[in-house]
């Protein structure tokens, strides 16, 4: 914090407000007594230019590239650290000692199963349902299967709903899986880690053994740690909202998950592997890119570029190689794969990419990497909910635990007509 202030002239008189630092990052003017002091407030259509809350998580710089938990740089936790490892400093504010990781584990691992009547609830969908439709109904009705944690004000029913939402997420989104291609349900594997976990409770049928290929747990290990938080983007914002009026956490996560679903946030990845597959070929290429360099052409090149990053997404330069290693290792032949490669490869050294800063991020990688691992384009979304309800569950508790939290109600610019008196519908 500072005591510096910027005036400013309204025309009716001026107002000083209080200029705030951050421990890095632009400062900001607090603007909370602007309408009380001149009657005037704001215009910021998608707060982009707005701090709704203080926090201590995540840390981005657009401008050069950098994304911090808890001030851990993201390639420093993808390259050394593990999901599990990562959710506990999200949600504590430290990487954890050896007997806290190892307590933290075991507490979650023992969460992961879900309340046997929920399997009821998945036979209500149709079997073609959207799997991210599932996950907004199933995660939305956790809160009348465990009433014992749904007491905000409550910090023990706050750490047990937290827990519980990290463990059982995997095993709703495996479920709402198996659901969509008609295989039985998966009962969690309490030896294997979490994203270990995941893969058997997807893939595994009864039939057959399932042994986790380690390559492909460790890449989608890192998917999940650089999906794990992104600050004050859309979902996370959402679930804050949703937080801020009371609700409980199950409906306020059920709330993230649908604003995570919309194709300019969550469905990201989606959208840039069906673009892959519209290019079909490497020869295509070039049309491709010149459409992209059109202005009068709508089309857009997907996996491209960031509304943050004006550099290298970091978490795109971890992807780079991920893709490469499980590529690699499973072997997979596969022409959208040649596509992103070429792609990538003209990207990085076109004049016009370099001079927009478009740069390939996360979305482009993962996409390939799902694919590969044999996820279906359904399911990207979904496996973004599964990483980020970590962060949405943090940020969750930093809002609950900030004195200075309200209820969120932006305000508006009103356009509409002004006062006028009703007609009765015979004279209209």
């Amino acid at each position: 914090m500072t005591n510096k202030s910027a005036t400013l002239n309204t025309g009716n008189g001026t107002i000083d407000l209080p200029i705030l630092s951050g421990t890095v990052g632009p400062d900001v003017i607090d603007v909370r007594k602007l309408y009380g002091g001149t009657g005037m407030f704001t215009y910021d259509p998608g707060f982009t230019s707005t701090a709704s809350c203080e926090s201590k998580i995540t840390y981005i710089d657009g401008d050069k590239g950098i994304l911090l938990h808890r001030g851990y740089p993201i390639e420093q936790l993808a390259e050394k650290s593990n999901f599990m490892e990562v959710a506990y400093l999200l949600l504590h504010g430290e990487l954890p000692t050896k007997e806290q990781y190892e307590q933290f584990r075991y507490t979650i691992t023992r969460h992961t199963m879900v309340h046997e009547q929920l399997a009821n609830f998945y036979r209500g969908f149709r079997r073609d349902a959207h799997p991210m439709a599932i996950m907004c109904g199933v995660v939305g009705a956790l809160s009348a299967f465990y009433h014992d944690s749904t007491d905000i004000n409550d910090p023990e029913q706050r750490k047990i709903a937290s827990h519980r939402m990290i463990a059982k997420i995997p095993t709703i989104a495996a479920m709402a899986y198996k659901y969509s291609v008609g295989q039985p349900f998966q009962y969690p594997d309490n030896s294997l880690s979490y994203t270990g976990n995941f893969l058997k409770m997807t893939f595994a049928v009864p039939a057959e053994p399932y042994e986790v290929d380690p390559v492909v747990e460790r890449a989608l290990d890192r998917i999940f740690i650089l999906h794990a938080d992104h600050e004050q983007n859309a979902s996370t914002s959402t679930v804050r909202l949703a937080g801020s009026s009371g609700a409980n956490p199950f409906a306020c996560i059920a709330a993230g998950i649908a604003c995570l679903w919309g194709p300019a946030h969550g469905g990201a990845n989606e959208a840039a592997l069906n673009m892959l597959r519209e290019i079909g070929t490497p020869s295509r290429i070039k049309e491709y890119i010149a459409r992209a360099k059109d202005k009068n052409d709508p089309f857009r090149l997907m996996g491209f570029g960031h509304r943050v990053y004006k550099n290298y997404d970091p978490r795109a330069k971890v992807m780079q190689q991920t893709a490469k290693e499980v590529l690699e290792r499973l072997n997979v032949k596969d022409p959208i794969f040649d596509v992103a490669r070429e792609l990538e490869h003209i990207a990085l050294n076109d004049d016009y990419f370099i001079e927009k800063k478009l740069y390939p991020n996360v979305d482009f990688y993962s996409g390939i990497i799902l694919n590969a691992i044999g996820f279906p384009t359904t399911m990207f979304t979904v496996l973004f909910a599964l990483a980020r309800t970590v962060g949405w569950v943090a940020q969750w508790n930093e809002m609950i635990e900030d004195p200075s939290q309200k209820i969120g109600r932006p305000r508006q610019l009103y356009v509409g007509a002004t006062q006028r008196d009703y007609v009765d519908i015979n004279q209209r």
